[in-house]
């Protein structure tokens, strides 16, 4: 896919993996739609991607609104003529144990995470398919290809985009539009910090969970950026960022029932 001269809409772009994917795509002339809540964020990102013959258009989205989702696509086509790869990479996490999580959280964190995916993939499907070379970009994580314990909805939300993107995929060929699935490792965003925790976990727990998992976010987000604009050009149906992930990914097609006893030693 040549990138330039494309239009791409970007959820989650106000910082981590998203603002390095939209300055990747930017990097290769990509016009862009920014999406997020963060709205300083936003504009931080449109400016480190702003040139010359560069259309930026930036849009306060929360993915987990119905209406807000239904009604983007015609929001984004007032700035832009088309439409041509729509990257959802907005995801939020929760900690905590199945037990110790309610299903207002659960849900909260499917709405973004699963429904956001399915819901803007839906929406933008028309126009992506007008464009005659299109492509959609789910991310996924290293936890849509395990699933460690703490993480059951997580997991479960990152698995259910998995599958979807792999059945979707097979549903489009043919059609111009592809489907490339993400599965980032230990990339160093603030996921982690802005995690939404488990009433039932004590701020000791919360502590000690967090340092563990920061200790394991060391990809700068800039790399991770551009080896999934690569990925993009190149058309590659998934992508699996990161030594730790492809690890973990290896391991867990030797041992599918059993992997964790190797990997949770770490």
């Amino acid at each position: 896919m040549k990138l330039a001269g494309k239009t791409a809409v970007v959820t989650g772009a106000a910082g981590g993996i998203g603002r390095a994917i939209a300055c990747s795509l930017g990097r290769r002339g990509c016009h862009l739609a920014l999406a997020d809540l963060n709205e300083a964020g936003l504009e931080e990102t449109a400016s480190l991607v702003s040139s010359r013959g560069l259309r930026v258009s930036c849009h306060l989205l929360d993915v987990g609104d119905r209406q807000a989702v239904a009604g983007f696509p015609a929001t984004v086509s007032a700035d832009h003529p088309g439409v041509d790869l729509l990257v959802n990479n907005a995801g939020v996490a929760l900690g905590g144990s199945f037990e110790q999580t309610d299903e207002a959280d659960f849900e909260w964190l499917f709405d973004i995470n699963f429904w956001g995916v399915v819901r803007l993939t839906r929406a933008f499907l028309p126009l992506l398919r007008a464009s005659g070379e299109a492509r959609i970009v789910n991310l996924s994580s290293l936890f849509g290809l395990i699933a460690p314990p703490g993480q059951t909805a997580y997991s479960a939300s990152k698995f259910a985009v998995r599958g979807f993107s792999d059945a979707l995929r097979h549903e489009l060929e043919g059609s111009g539009v592809g489907i490339t699935t993400v599965h980032p490792g230990g990339v160093a965003t603030s996921i982690a910090r802005s995690a939404r925790m488990s009433k039932a976990i004590s701020a000791a727990e919360q502590a000690r969970s967090l340092k563990r998992f920061q200790h394991l976010l060391k990809m700068p987000p800039e790399h991770a950026g551009e080896i999934i604009a690569q990925a993009i050009e190149r058309d590659r149906p998934r992508v699996i960022v990161g030594s730790d992930a492809k690890f973990a990914a290896l391991v867990e097609r030797l041992l599918p029932s059993s992997y964790w006893r190797v990997i949770g030693r770490g």
